[in-house]
């Protein structure tokens, strides 16, 4: 089960891509300019050129969210636009398409096996022309740069200007027909950008591509993100401090990860969907069982994860954690660790039985709690037991284990049912385990909640406010949720949380609340549906900044 793996990465990647966008010949319904971008494109980033999407970005997050936008957004304007003696009202605004995009291309001329930082990558962007006699006469009459040299040269025909002798700004332009104008940071990504526009492999012929695209179709999204995933991971493994050898990248399954990007009231809500390899042999399993975790956790929990099926996720994520450089632990790390502490075999004494639904929750501590430590939440897992009898004795086998490492270990009652109860050395952490209905096993670390989930809580988080407004995925049935609630996750009279730095806590400042849900649609791509709830403050009320003077094509 790859999808809550996956539910993780694409939060962290949601959030990425909220503050990647604030920093800035079609077929089918692709992103314009799809069709002269390199197959081998790392990853691509459409925006729209609608001025009324980018004062939507713009009312969301508190004050000093918003002023640091607006320095993101007035920044770009000087740098790509200004400092070249263009306005974008008067220069670009005339004849730009709805959208452009920005796609980050390999960097052939680096050496295959050094390690290349990410401002070497080669960036191109690509602009449709809406208005051909617009766009001809500002390249008629193009303006003089205030540093190095303006040098035309011709490439299969089609001339390109490239600006040469600024250290990190030899940019690189060229007209496409009457359809697209290409900028590049690198006088080979244009010539590559040619190529295509000739016939050479483009994006638009990615397998999987176009009928992936289709499914995660929306009405004028604001933006449109697309990674490579093998030319992703590639690239990430070389900037990794556990780099991924070739032949365990080539056993990468995935072709492609794509999301489309929506603008709504209270957040921005995020669909996406990944595809395999035309030539992969591996068949996902269509399995979305996940139904009845979520009614076992109370309305106040402040993050849960849930799935389907334990086994298979963990049997997904050791297959391919070789070849993900981004895999937070490898697997033989934790059947080793395992081991060598308690003598038990991860894979036969716990996962054999695990096929059923799970959980991993933090949930608050009782405003009375007087638990040793003070704890703040508690962890708490759950996991229906597919074979009730092997699951009992791994678990009293672990009991015992627990004894020789000096835990204080007792029964105990755990909202009025039977538990086990074990307590570190000196008082420290304690965990309880237990059974809840259904053949459930659950385990709780910290502080005390077993209340808050036995018998079974009077009002759980399905159904509570938050959670539907946060979960807003039509994915039914689905396999699997992520869920935290920010405001009260990252508030340190909550949690004892480490402070964030000032440019971080900012935009975390900003979130209310994220959701996941995941759905395997077929044996060859998931969905992913993700709402990050945004806070909204009126414009009067954010502190003066530079204007980014983003504004919309003629349509």
């Amino acid at each position: 089960m790859l999808t809550v793996g996956a539910a993780v990465l694409l939060i962290a990647g949601g959030i990425g891509a909220y503050l990647l966008i604030v920093s800035r010949g079609p077929t089918k319904d692709l992103p314009l300019g799809a069709s002269v971008i390199p197959q081998d494109a790392m990853m691509t980033i459409s925006l729209s050129t609608d001025s009324k999407e980018w004062d939507k970005l713009r009312e969301y997050g508190t004050p000093e969210s918003k002023a640091a936008l607006d320095r993101i957004l007035g920044d770009l304007r000087d740098r790509l636009l200004t400092a070249n003696g263009y306005g974008y009202q008067q220069d670009i605004q005339p004849w730009v398409g709805k959208e452009v995009t920005i796609a980050f291309l390999p960097n052939h001329s680096a050496p295959p096996v050094s390690s290349v930082a990410p401002a070497q990558q080669s960036v191109a962007v690509v602009m449709p022309i809406a208005n051909p006699l617009k766009a001809k006469e500002l390249l008629a009459q193009p303006k003089p740069v205030n540093q190095g040299k303006m040098v035309e040269r011709n490439y299969k025909g089609i001339k390109v200007a490239e600006i040469q002798g600024v250290p990190d700004r030899n940019l690189s332009v060229a007209v496409l027909g009457s359809e697209y104008l290409v900028v590049t940071t690198d006088a080979k990504a244009t010539d590559r950008a040619i190529d295509t526009y000739k016939g050479e492999a483009s994006l638009a012929t990615t397998p999987g591509f176009a009928e992936s695209l289709e499914q995660i179709k929306t009405n004028q999204p604001f933006a449109q993100v697309y990674f490579n995933v093998p030319v992703s991971a590639a690239y990430a493994s070389l900037n990794s401090a556990r780099p991924i050898s070739q032949q365990n990248l080539e056993k990468l399954e995935t072709q492609g990860f794509a999301t489309a990007v929506t603008l709504e009231s209270e957040g921005m809500a995020f669909k996406s969907i990944s595809w395999l390899k035309p030539n992969s042999q591996k068949k996902l399993a269509v399995e979305n069982n996940a139904e009845q975790m979520l009614t076992r956790l109370p309305n106040n929990t402040l993050i849960a994860i849930s799935g389907g099926n334990f086994q298979r996720l963990w049997q997904d994520y050791a297959q391919g954690a070789d070849s993900n450089p981004i895999a937070p632990l490898p697997p033989e790390s934790v059947r080793s660790g395992l081991k060598s502490s308690t003598g038990m075999d991860w894979d036969k004494d716990f996962i054999n039985w695990m096929k059923g639904e799970f959980s991993l929750s933090l949930i608050p501590a009782p405003a009375a709690s007087t638990t040793p430590g003070k704890f703040g939440a508690g962890f708490v897992f759950m996991v229906e037991a597919s074979d009730r009898k092997a699951a009992d004795k791994s678990l009293k086998q672990l009991d015992e284990v627990m004894k020789t490492k000096k835990f204080k270990v007792e029964e105990t009652q755990a909202g009025g049912q039977p538990a086990v109860k074990w307590t570190a050395p000196f008082g420290g952490v304690s965990v309880t385990r237990g059974w809840m209905k259904n053949n459930v096993a659950f385990m709780t670390v910290g502080a005390p909640v077993t209340n808050a989930i036995l018998p079974a809580p009077s009002n759980p988080l399905l159904g509570s406010e938050i959670f539907e407004n946060t979960m807003r995925s039509e994915l039914t049935p689905n396999n699997g949720n992520f869920f935290i609630d920010v405001e009260r996750a990252f508030n340190p009279k909550n949690l004892a949380i480490p402070e964030l730095p000032p440019n971080q806590k900012m935009w975390v400042d900003a979130i209310r609340s994220i959701g996941v849900t995941t759905a395997v649609v077929s044996d060859r791509t998931i969905r992913y549906d993700a709402f990050v709830q945004l806070k909204k403050v009126d414009r009067a009320s954010t502190p003066p900044g530079p204007s980014p003077s983003v504004k919309s094509s003629p349509k």
